[in-house]
């Protein structure tokens, strides 16, 4: 597999949730160096706070192979899942996982919580992280930077 290729398709994911003024996280699900799902972040969009990229990822690689396990899949994602999507995870029983950045303050697959390598759970998920790294911080500097600048420019 080529990771860093997968990986750049899910930063791409990322830009367009940016763009649409959404935080920046893209996530794509592979299997058998084909991706079967692909997401952005559309929690503003559909003034859903369950529409993050994983999960809008593996709710379409799950219908698209018209299943709920995920067994051969791998998931690409530019920030460390929260606890909802680490858990949708655990429950896909998905083979592995790529993210970029860690989340210091929710993520779940390491940081703050480890939801996906918990041995009370009926699967682990196996984690690499670090992956383009530097290009998913600087998505997420540029998101916030322009939030607080909208924020400045309204006060």
């Amino acid at each position: 597999m080529n990771h860093e290729y997968f990986m750049k398709e899910a930063l791409r994911e990322a830009r367009k949730a940016l763009d649409a003024g959404d935080v920046p996280v893209g996530a794509i699900v592979v299997i058998d160096n084909k991706i079967v799902g692909r997401a952005h972040n559309q929690v503003e969009l559909l003034k859903d706070p369950t529409a993050h990229a994983e999960m809008l990822a593996i709710t379409q690689a799950a219908s698209m192979l018209s299943s709920q396990q995920l067994q051969d899949a791998v998931m690409y994602t530019s920030l460390e899942p929260c606890l909802m999507c680490a858990g949708a995870l655990v429950l896909s029983r998905m083979k592995m996982l790529f993210y970029a950045t860690p989340d210091q303050k929710t993520g779940a697959c390491g940081s703050v919580f480890d939801v996906v390598n918990d041995n009370r759970l009926n699967h682990q998920v196996k984690v690499v992280h670090g992956l383009l790294k530097d290009e998913a911080q600087q998505l997420l500097q540029d998101f916030f930077k322009m939030l607080r600048k909208r924020n400045d420019d309204v006060a």
